[in-house]
């Protein structure tokens, strides 16, 4: 049998190893590792322990997969934790994730504020600058925890050149807030606004805040970001 095999072992070799390269092969490599990573993150999406929890969009979570994977090999995250905010989403709603991606588990699911030039109940207006008060998209690293006029806060380092670079100096951190709460917003028909800060409920801002510390991956998405594609320049 072996003699009938060999001729095209051969044909594969010489196949492969021609010189004629089509132009197009490089663009069809990226877009299958593309649709290949899609494939794989919809189907751990589909795995994902919802602990009774709501699952985030499959388009949000994607783009955060990948982020989160890029920055793993880059050392810019150390741990297997990953925090999704949408801010495509009403601030009415629990729209921020966090998820335990070394068991595929969602262990949290909160509502998040964000900052009070960004919008009113929708998320429509981002930026970078200080005293904008603004939220900034992103991909960040979570820093150190300490007590600021807030409590128990988090620091953030974004890594986004441009984007979110400038967190540590507008001091956006994560901390609790009486005014990102259920009650706020019967009184109010939406969820109280910071000053940029994705601030969250004080009952659980130790929980979290434990949780995410120490170089863990928090993505802040919106559609409009999609025009700058999933990863700005990583400072």
């Amino acid at each position: 049998m072996i003699y009938k095999i060999t001729p095209i072992l051969l044909f594969l070799f010489s196949t492969f190893s021609s010189n004629e390269i089509k132009p197009t092969e490089p663009k069809l490599t990226a877009a299958t590792t593309k649709v290949s990573f899609a494939s794989k993150a919809e189907s751990l999406y589909n795995n994902l322990n919802s602990n009774n929890l709501s699952l985030p969009k499959l388009e949000s979570f994607t783009k955060a997969l990948e982020g989160f994977y890029d920055l793993k090999e880059k050392g810019k995250i150390k741990r297997d934790i990953l925090t999704l905010v949408d801010f495509s989403l009403s601030s009415n709603t629990k729209r921020m994730w966090i998820i335990d991606l070394s068991t595929n588990t969602v262990l949290y699911n909160s509502l998040v504020a964000h900052g009070r030039n960004t919008g009113d109940e929708f998320a429509k207006s981002f930026s970078n600058q200080p005293e904008s008060y603004k939220s900034s998209l992103g991909f960040y690293a979570t820093g150190e925890v300490y007590q600021g006029k807030h409590g128990l806060s988090l620091k953030l380092d974004g890594l986004e050149k441009g984007v979110n670079d400038k967190a540590r100096e507008r001091a956006v951190v994560i901390h609790g807030a009486d005014y990102v709460a259920e009650s706020f917003i019967k009184q109010n028909k939406r969820l109280g606004r910071s000053l940029g800060c994705p601030a969250i409920p004080v009952g659980m801002t130790k929980e979290i805040i434990n949780t995410i510390k120490d170089k863990s991956c928090l993505f802040i998405y919106h559609p409009s970001s999609n025009k700058k594609g999933s990863i700005g320049q990583i400072s």
